[in-house]
């Protein structure tokens, strides 16, 4: 049987691969893992999906069968979960979300009382626990949990987030996608509430549109929006704004590693970048390495995932880690990625240096890149293919220093992934196409 827990919590087409029923019994999981002897309380938030409401009223029933009180939060991004966990000092928090991913999809994860995401080996006792059919007692009476609502969940974490920056925002206008997804409830507050103007889009939702050609995963449209206004640099978050894309006041794209690279040296400059040390993944640009080392400053790469950066951050004693995709960690701040205070942390030091965004993004060179995301009928076949595996090979031996592969399964879609970085574009884009040729080939 394949492992239930991928990289960000169990996920699937709501009410097929994750029915109501798997959801109460996860949620049966989070009173019992997260709470002390079962007794506690848990925070419970949803993204807009159409399917957070069914799923919502699944964990929350679980989580009362097992003895815990369920704190709901209503429609919140996943940060805020994790920051609204450690500030009620409830016991563990849950999020109903499938982040990036189309409408139909979503998913289950969770977080421990300190706002952090769950060892994979506490994954690996809680999958037992649902496998099992061995019968548990369930509390009865005046053991059994309750369900309460938070009405101030929306303010707690937006002051939380305006106070993770110095001063203000006065005189810059910044452009937001929300993507129809959780950002809508906070991002344009906490903008707004730092003097910011603010132009927003994609901040209503009908549970069936959020990540629909819009937010961090189309980027064309808020870069269209910036070129229609004079803006100085524009947002956009996925469906959960744990991740935050940026573009500058041209319209240009500025990913993850970018903001990284802004961040990783504005902090080094003001003393303030921990053991002078950036936390990232193998997916993380050439260019991105190249920056930091001229810098002086120590990149370590993990695997994907922000909870492996966030891993490692803790290991190393790091204060800044994250993704090209946009999940950036800030751990000062917060325990997760979280979109909004890296919007913030950006567009203060925007507004700090007096420079416009299309200047401080040039403090890296991205190398020429190429991904493709590749449907496969079973994924988990990629580890054990020959012919994949010489191909890839064969690939890192033309490139040599000259660049680099990464072929590897999603965790969170029944996707491959290919990406090929080159000094030059034609080159990556003749070794991906080929290595494109040999995944379909095996993997259909």
């Amino acid at each position: 049987m394949p492992r239930l827990f991928g990289t960000d919590g169990v996920r699937g087409i709501a009410n097929a691969d994750l029915p109501p029923e798997l959801a109460f019994k996860l949620g049966q999981a989070a009173g019992r893992f997260l709470a002390d002897k079962g007794r506690g309380s848990i925070v419970v938030g949803t993204d807009t999906r159409r399917s957070g409401d069914m799923l919502e009223a699944a964990v929350v029933a679980g989580i009362c069968s097992a003895g815990s009180d369920a704190v709901r939060v209503g429609v919140m991004p996943t940060p805020a979960v994790a920051y609204l966990t450690r500030a009620i000092g409830a016991d563990g928090g849950v999020v109903i979300s499938a982040s990036h991913n189309p409408a139909e999809y979503n998913g289950i994860k969770f977080f421990d009382r300190d706002g952090f995401k769950l060892p994979d080996e506490v994954e690996d006792e809680v999958e037992e626990f649902l496998v099992s059919d061995t019968a548990t007692t369930r509390p009865v009476g005046r053991d059994v949990g309750r369900s309460m609502e938070m009405p101030d969940a929306v303010d707690r974490y937006v002051t939380h987030a305006v106070e993770s920056i110095r001063g203000d925002l006065v005189g810059l206008t910044i452009a937001v996608d929300c993507g129809h997804g959780a950002a809508s409830k906070t991002t344009v507050k906490a903008l707004r509430d730092l003097g910011a103007t603010v132009r927003a889009i994609n901040c209503d939702y009908d549970g069936m549109d959020i990540n629909a050609e819009c937010g961090s995963t189309h980027l064309e449209v808020i870069s269209d929006l910036v070129r229609a206004h004079e803006v100085d640099m524009g947002i956009a978050h996925d469906g959960d704004a744990d991740r935050v894309l940026a573009v500058d006041e041209t319209g240009a794209v500025v990913d993850g590693d970018q903001i990284m690279a802004i961040c990783a040296a504005h902090m080094h400059e003001r003393g303030e970048l921990v053991h002078d040390t950036v936390v990232t993944t193998v997916m993380s640009n050439m260019g991105f390495e190249v920056a930091m080392r001229e810098r002086g400053i120590t990149v370590i790469k993990t695997k994907v995932g922000d909870r492996y950066v966030l891993d490692q951050m803790r290991t190393a004693g790091a204060v800044l880690g994250g993704e090209q995709s946009g999940h950036v960690i800030f751990l000062e701040h917060t325990t997760t990625g979280d979109g909004l205070i890296t919007a913030l942390q950006l567009a203060s030091i925007v507004r700090e240096s007096g420079a416009p965004l299309s200047e401080l993004r040039q403090v890296m060179r991205r190398y020429p890149q190429v991904l493709e995301n590749l449907p496969v009928v079973d994924k988990s076949r990629l580890s054990s293919s020959s012919a994949v595996h010489d191909a890839v090979r064969a690939a890192e031996k033309e490139l040599g220093d000259e660049g680099r592969v990464l072929v590897r399964a999603s965790g969170t879609e029944p996707l491959v992934r290919v990406m090929v970085e080159a000094a030059d574009a034609s080159v990556a884009r003749a070794i991906a196409d080929r290595l494109v040729e040999v995944v379909v080939r095996e993997l259909g």
